[in-house]
């Protein structure tokens, strides 16, 4: 199936406060956030026309450009009803949401105190990240790339340049034929894959790491409840990788994998069970479910 590029679609998108025809949706080949990575991002969902959690994901927005050092320019306010007009506009139901902010291009060095700061949201239809891989469980390779140490990188916020070593451990991961790739933390510990949350099922309970390090997802933090609805224990805890050998179960959650089973990590193999099954349909159910 050929690849239809992301700059020649048709659509709108929003731009800095107004709706744009997609491919008119442009920035400077010298835009700050190009070179030195000074943008955020979030993914969302919508689902029957709901963008799932949505003042969620736009409050980590805004605080991940404050970890940046930046304000984004609108409020959560009209974040919110910027992305609910992009859908809109584009005449989609379910979909996959962007909005970016990013510096400009009226400084291009280290110092980049007075760029202006710009947002965009754009809004696509894409199924689960996995596609048909999902529902009879992905495998992931072992990534060499590790999670970095927060005092090197600003690990809670959603920035757009710390994806670039899951870019390099999953084209790596993709090269050896697998699917994706699991990514250990600087202290060899399990960590996450390269854009999910990572659950093991180890004796009847869930287990996940603690995000010291990594992004504390959105999904995440739903799977979690899901499954404490379920009187399922939880428990967030610094894992290693030899425990893995000692789970029954190992699924991804996240916006773009949504609640995904893992068959494979390495030399190790897995059977999705009966606890990724319940909080996979609970998952599918409550994202589906109308706004109160």
């Amino acid at each position: 199936m050929a690849l239809v590029p992301f700059d020649d679609r048709d659509g709108q998108i929003w731009l800095d406060g107004a709706m744009v025809p997609w491919r008119e949706a442009k920035l400077h080949v010298l835009s700050h956030g190009l070179h030195y990575a000074s943008g955020v991002f979030e993914g969302e969902r919508a689902y029957g026309g709901h963008i799932f959690k949505l003042r969620t994901h736009t409050d980590r927005l805004i605080a991940s450009g404050r970890i940046l050092g930046f304000e984004i320019p609108f409020s959560a306010e009209q974040i919110d009803a910027a992305c609910n007009q992009v859908v809109a506009a584009n005449g989609l139901s379910d979909a996959y949401v962007r909005p970016l902010a990013w510096r400009g291009s009226e400084q291009l060095s280290v110092s980049a105190q007075q760029t202006r700061i710009h947002l965009a949201i754009a809004t696509w239809p894409w199924p689960n990240l996995f596609g048909d891989n999902r529902m009879k469980g992905v495998r992931l390779d072992v990534a060499n790339w590790k999670r970095p140490h927060p005092e090197t990188a600003p690990t809670a916020s959603k920035a757009a340049g710390l994806y670039m070593i899951g870019t390099l451990a999953k084209h790596a991961a993709e090269a050896a034929g697998f699917d994706d790739a699991l990514m250990l933390d600087w202290r060899g510990q399990v960590a996450e894959a390269t854009g999910a949350n990572v659950f093991f099922v180890i004796d009847g309970a869930l287990h996940t790491p603690t995000p010291d390090c990594f992004l504390d997802g959105i999904t995440r933090r739903t799977v979690m409840a899901l499954a404490r609805e379920r009187q399922i224990v939880v428990h967030e805890r610094a894992i290693q990788p030899a425990e893995m050998q000692g789970a029954s179960e190992v699924f991804l959650a996240g916006t773009a994998a949504e609640v995904t089973p893992v068959r494979q990590i390495g030399e190790l193999s897995f059977t999705p069970g009966r606890i990724t099954e319940t909080l996979l349909h609970d998952y599918d159910k409550l994202v589906r479910m109308a706004p109160a």
